[in-house]
């Protein structure tokens, strides 16, 4: 489920679906945005919003769900999946860190 979907639900079911309260995604995704800010931006744009990564981690740590099944929810490869999910766990856990 991409993030405009899940953005449609009540807090309740948005809480039963992530795990997490909106307050506690949207700090996540904060820290996520501040990171990205201080990188110079070149090539491509990304083909998901920030939003969407952080819903797409959230949803591998909650449901052990494999990278084939979130790539194809969300149009991406495994490869794609597991490079994003490597890059926002690691930009969650060193914030956590400092």
């Amino acid at each position: 489920m991409k993030f405009w979907r899940a953005k449609q639900l009540t807090s309740r079911k948005f809480k039963r679906l992530t795990g997490v309260s909106r307050r506690t995604f949207q700090e996540m995704v904060g820290l996520v945005k501040a990171h990205e800010k201080k990188k110079k931006k070149s090539g491509r744009r990304p083909k998901l919003i920030i939003e969407d990564k952080v819903l797409m981690v959230i949803q591998y740590w909650r449901e052990y769900r494999t990278y084939y099944h979130i790539g194809l929810d969300f149009g991406l490869s495994e490869s794609a999946v597991c490079r994003i999910v490597f890059k926002i766990e690691n930009i969650l856990n060193f914030v956590k860190k400092v």
